[in-house]
This record gives structure tokens, C-alpha cells and sequence, in this order.
């Protein structure tokens, strides 16, 4: 039991990062959801779910939190709870990726708003540049995800990729952690803002970080094999979360 808590836990403030960030915000208060594998039961995951007397992601406690099989039936929840309208996306993801441990589902602004004006997002910064570097795959659809047939063609079009665009509808993304998948979104969201900008500015023509200059970083050496990192927590990889994911973790958790 202890074991779930703690999934339940983790999965409640992922939901309030999302809001914490502003990709769940104003009118999107009550749209979108985190997901989990359970520990050692890779035929559950716990997720936000539906039927609470105020529906936000901002206050989600952990004891909100629903418990689900990979077919998207309800297992255990609070009273009242049902799964999230769109379970499917999460358990079809979760079937046919098992290397997949973490799922995120929001509605972010400039994402949405360049997924219909079917630009393709491309490097513009730093911050998740490598989940642009190649075309992101897009659902073309802005239907909700209810049918296991929508949740399989959601799950056939993130293929390996860990982000997918939801066709005025938003995006998805996965991780191997609720850091990974949560960061993903919050990176593609900047990415897609990055990239609305340089379309105002510049036109539909503008240009982002050349491939040649994500290569040459990519080939930098490592903090390990620099002398002045030598034995630091960042050379030995005991580093931990990311300052981001820390930060508004903290922020989130202070009354759970």
C-alpha cells in the first residue's frame, strides 16, 4: 500500500506542475492529466481522473488520484471518481509502449495554435531542442480520445517519438518518468512559442537553429571528462531532478 501512496503522490503534484507552469491554466484549469505506471505492476498506472467537486488540476491531492488497468477500466479511486474522459490515450500508449512510464495530456496555447496552422515546429532554442530536430508526428484529428481505436491511433502516431501533436487539440507526451514526460511538454510548449514568435517576426519563411550547430553541441565533451568538474555530483551523474522540475515540485507540494 505504501508503495501506491507514493505513485499517488508523485502523479498529484505532476498535475499541479502542469497548472503551476501554465499549461493548465484559466480556461484549461481542468484540462489535462499526468499519468503513472505502478512500480512492479506494468498492467496499472494511476492518473487524475473525473467527478470531483472542483475539477482543476491545481488542487489535485493525492488522494484524488485514480487507479486504472491498461484497458482503461477503473480499479480504485475516491468515491464519486471516474476515469479521465481521454483513459484511452493513456492506457493504449501504455499497452503498446512498454518502455513508456510516464504520460502527459494538456491543452498548451502556442502548441495547439501552430498545430492547426499545420507549421512544423523546428529548433528554435535550447530547451527541448531534440524533441523538434526532426518533424513531430500529428494526429490529424481534434476529436477527444474515447474509443480504443482513437487511443491506438494515438499510440501508432507518438511511435518512438516522446512527443505527438493532437491536431487543435493539444499534444502528448511520454517518459520514462513523470520529471521526463511533465519537462517534455513544458519544453515543446516553449519550442512552439519560440516558434510563433519567429513566425510573427519573420514570416512563414523564418528560419531555426541550423542542424549543423545542434551536431557541434552535441559532441561537446561531458562534465566528466572536464577537469574542473572533476568528482562533482554533476561529473558522477548523482546530480538528481532537474533545478525546473524541483523547483516547481516544491512549489506545489507545500500542502500535501
Amino acid at each position: 500500500m505504501a508503495e501506491i501512496d507514493d505513485v499517488r503522490y508523485e502523479v498529484a503534484v505532476a498535475n499541479r506542475v502542469l497548472s503551476e507552469v501554465g499549461l493548465a491554466t484559466g480556461v484549461l484549469a481542468s484540462l489535462g492529466h499526468a499519468s503513472m505506471r505502478v512500480p512492479g505492476e506494468q498492467e496499472k498506472f494511476v492518473v487524475k481522473g473525473r467527478g470531483y467537486e472542483i475539477d482543476a488540476l491545481a488542487l489535485m491531492q493525492p488522494k484524488d488520484m485514480v487507479t486504472c488497468d491498461l484497458e482503461g477500466n477503473w480499479i480504485d479511486g475516491p468515491p464519486g471518481s471516474s476515469q479521465c474522459f481521454e483513459i484511452k490515450m493513456h492506457s493504449a500508449i501504455y499497452k503498446e509502449h512498454p518502455e513508456v512510464d510516464s504520460i502527459v495530456h494538456v491543452h498548451p496555447r502556442y502548441t495547439t495554435m501552430m498545430s492547426v496552422l499545420e507549421r512544423t515546429l523546428v529548433p528554435m532554442c535550447n530547451e527541448g531542442i531534440h524533441l523538434v530536430r526532426t518533424p513531430l508526428p500529428v494526429y490529424p484529428h481534434s476529436k477527444l480520445i474515447l474509443t480504443e481505436e482513437d487511443g491506438q491511433s494515438v499510440a501508432s502516431t507518438i511511435g518512438d517519438s516522446q512527443a505527438a501533436l493532437l491536431r487543435g487539440h493539444g499534444a502528448v507526451t511520454t517518459g520514462t518518468s513523470l520529471e521526463q514526460s511533465v519537462m517534455n511538454m513544458l519544453q515543446l510548449e516553449e519550442q512552439a512559442k519560440m516558434n510563433w514568435y519567429a513566425y510573427c517576426a519573420a514570416g512563414p519563411d523564418y528560419k531555426g537553429i541550423p542542424e549543423a550547430d545542434i551536431v557541434e553541441a552535441d559532441a561537446q565533451p561531458t562534465l566528466a571528462d572536464l577537469p574542473h568538474f572533476a568528482g562533482g555530483p554533476r561529473a558522477t551523474g548523482n546530480a538528481g531532478p532537474g533545478g525546473a522540475w524541483k523547483y516547481y515540485t516544491h512549489l506545489v507540494s507545500k500542502d500535501l
